[in-house]
């Protein structure tokens, strides 16, 4: 089968470059409800403890193009690349959805990547793994195009009713990652592999419906989106021939606190292992990876040699996650 050997080992794809965006306004969460009291029976078995010490809101002027670029140009900084080498500019979204016009061309317009053709995608959170595969694929088929940018841009605290338990524990942000192809490029370093995976059988799981537009989840979240990572790992572990023991660093799409106890017992991880920012800047839907990696970049933990795994769930169902060597 296809799918027994990873995509891109050798390609010679590289995240070469990462970025992130936090607005202005940050909210700081009374931590009276930390004991997990207040809200719903769905909220009990989805959110439990609130765990979030703070989230960040973005004000009118902070659109998803506004942030996604300021991620994109730290990132563009940090890979030694200038926008006008862009030749594709993948925009993740989800909590902004609109008919038309797309994010995407704002962007890359914004951002000064002329000739770079740009869309969007969004399979809800699991939209950064998305839009590196995405990008990847484009990478590896165009015989010209060297350089991707994937931007990951969020309004999450629009998508939850106002005084809901909700509200505290997701928050909006951009990340961004800078993607190469270089086909010289020896050793065994760069994207390994990348999977993103559909069921519609669980669709219903978490559903985000007019008038509204509020995030809505149902009590089996956690079982459902634990299933997931399970078998996602299962899966690009065996492409690769690794066990969890050799990653060293699992990054995943922050859910709650309840799913992360779930997944790190499920699949054996060690705590230290596991890096979130969710205490303090909360669920950031499809941000929430690259500016992650972003941060772990910048503070000297994402080291050369480095082997990382990025899982991540979202409504649709969908699930999907990269395996990179820093």
């Amino acid at each position: 089968m296809d799918d027994e050997i990873p995509l891109w080992r050798g390609s010679g794809l590289r995240l070469a470059g990462y970025g992130h965006y936090y607005p202005r306004h940050r909210v700081e969460n009374a931590m009276d409800d930390a004991d997990g009291g207040g809200g719903n029976a769905v909220d009990a078995a989805v959110i439990g403890r609130l765990d979030v010490r703070g989230r960040h809101v973005a004000d009118d002027e902070e659109t998803p193009p506004y942030m996604g670029v300021r991620a994109a140009q730290d990132a563009l900084e940090q890979a030694g690349k200038d926008a006008g080498e862009v030749d594709l500019l993948v925009f993740s979204n989800w909590t902004d959805r609109q008919f038309v016009p797309e994010w995407g061309p704002e962007a890359a317009r914004l951002l000064g990547a002329r000739r770079a053709l740009a869309f969007d995608v969004c399979a809800a959170c699991v939209g950064f793994v998305h839009g590196v595969q995405t990008a990847s694929a484009m990478l590896a088929t165009h015989p010209h195009w060297r350089t991707a940018v994937v931007m990951s841009s969020e309004r999450f605290s629009r998508r939850v009713r106002p005084g809901s338990k909700g509200e505290l524990i997701v928050g909006d942000a951009a990340g961004a990652a800078v993607l190469t192809r270089d086909t010289a490029a020896g050793g065994d370093g760069g994207l390994w592999d990348s999977m993103v995976i559909s069921d519609g059988s669980a669709r219903e799981t978490v559903t985000v419906y007019p008038p509204n537009g509020w995030i809505k989840s149902q009590a089996d979240l956690i079982k459902v989106a634990a299933d997931s990572h399970a078998d996602l790992a299962e899966r690009v572990l065996a492409r690769s021939g690794i066990t969890m023991d050799e990653i060293d660093w699992v990054v995943p799409h922050p859910g709650t606190g309840q799913l992360h106890t779930a997944v790190r017992e499920r699949l054996g991880i060690p705590e230290e292992r596991f890096v979130t920012n969710y205490e303090t800047r909360a669920n950031t839907g499809s941000a929430s990876v690259p500016i992650v990696l972003s941060e772990m970049s910048r503070d000297g933990r994402l080291r050369p040699g480095d082997l990382c795994y990025t899982p991540a769930v979202g409504s649709g169902w969908y699930y999907g996650g990269l395996l990179f060597r820093v």
